[in-house]
């Protein structure tokens, strides 16, 4: 194969790769700076208690098999977490601090026991008229539910 004809193939080497058109913007960075990002831009950013929990639905997206396999995989998912929480700058210093320490005990086993097994939750406040929404915490602004 000539070198010239090379470059043309690299959308199709992008797609065996990453399984879509494009590489991700994410492929650079590690579980643990998926993690803090979704509890960065996910939860209040005061909240050790709402990192918590939003690191553990992370989590229980990752061990059910209707998700990605990676944790920057269900970050990265469309639609599923903030706009632009794989992307987006990270400005303030304290809350990235507090979600790195959640995202060692998260990575390394703990588990927020409230969230249970919730794959999902939305801003706090807000409800739903669907019968399949089992709520069962509230934490960083936001409300996690269980689909039953």
């Amino acid at each position: 194969m000539r070198a010239a004809n090379f470059w043309f193939m690299l959308p199709a080497l992008a797609v065996a790769l990453s399984g879509c058109a494009i590489l991700p913007s994410f492929v650079h960075l590690s579980p643990r700076e998926c993690l803090i990002r979704a509890m960065y831009f996910e939860s209040n950013r005061s909240s050790e208690e709402g990192m918590f929990a939003v690191a553990t639905v992370v989590m229980n997206r990752l061990a059910d098999p209707r998700y990605p396999k990676t944790v920057c995989g269900v970050v990265g998912q469309k639609k599923q977490f903030a706009p632009g929480v794989l992307h987006k700058p990270m400005k303030e210093k304290r809350p990235v601090a507090l979600a790195g320490r959640v995202a060692d005990g998260v990575l390394a086993g703990a588990r927020h026991p409230g969230v249970r097994r919730a794959k999902f939750f939305h801003t706090a406040g807000l409800r739903f008229p669907y019968n399949n929404m089992h709520y069962v915490l509230e934490a960083g602004g936001n409300e996690f539910y269980e689909k039953r």
